[in-house]
């Protein structure tokens, strides 16, 4: 199973958000490029960055830092936050990103159904951001009516390999991720799961891997780290166990 740490990026710094809100922020010290080089260090093969200035901007903002990352650490690395169209999906991919991480945009089922169809299917997450059950978009703060098992369901059916799956109401709270969601959802989805929010101790990190054999995939980690709640080299050696 993977570990994927998280970088969230904010006006060229390293920070962290409760529930995705912008009044409740964390900076931390060092660079991107920096924190890329520590959590890489520990020899993951796949770090998760988001553009916290897109995701609430509409539009990417921190490609340059991201492009800097690409060059300067061996993980692969997955970008999301902002991107909402083809072309940026392709710019992205052009700078030597992985993957492509698409939330707000899922919700379009033309958008879906054109990445379905794309040469770059297999390079494309996408981010199904949820509280109370039900999805939320533009960096969070807008809700919507879509269960968010519907929508996972959904893309699935169109083809598309893996979804984040992220609990707002546990991000950043260090309260421990959503059990009882993540069945649900491993149980319709056709494609990947990858869970976050609320990941705060080794205890939870045991918990999600129970999970693999229902067919969780991963778990991305973001201010447990930071807060060194986990010790990284731990959850990768419990996820790197057969049993």
């Amino acid at each position: 199973m993977l570990v994927i740490p998280a970088i969230d990026i904010k006006g060229g710094k390293v920070v962290r958000l409760e529930q995705g809100r912008a009044d409740k922020e964390t900076v931390y010290p060092g660079s991107p490029v920096e924190m890329a080089e520590k959590w890489a260090s520990f020899g993951v093969g796949l770090l998760h960055i988001v553009d916290l200035d897109g995701a609430l901007g509409g539009e990417l903002k921190n490609l340059k830092i991201v492009s800097e990352i690409v060059k300067a650490v061996k993980p692969s690395i997955e970008l999301g936050g902002g991107i909402r169209d083809i072309e940026t999906i392709e710019r992205v991919l052009d700078a030597g990103v992985e993957k492509v991480c698409v939330g707000t945009k899922a919700l379009d089922k033309k958008f879906l159904a054109a990445i379905s169809k794309s040469d770059f299917r297999e390079m494309v997450v996408i981010s199904v951001d949820a509280k109370d059950g039900f999805v939320r978009t533009k960096g969070w703060v807008e809700k919507t009516g879509i269960r968010a098992a519907d929508l996972v369901k959904e893309v699935g059916e169109f083809g598309i390999k893996t979804v984040n799956y992220t609990d707002i109401s546990k991000d950043g709270m260090m309260e421990g991720p959503n059990i009882h969601s993540l069945k649900e959802l491993l149980e319709i989805s056709k494609a990947d799961i990858i869970a976050a929010g609320g990941v705060t101790t080794i205890e939870d990190v045991k918990k999600l891997k129970s999970l693999a054999k229902e067919g969780l995939k991963g778990m991305i980690i973001g201010k447990a780290l930071y807060e060194g709640r986990i010790d990284l080299k731990e959850a990768i050696d419990i996820c790197s166990r057969n049993a």
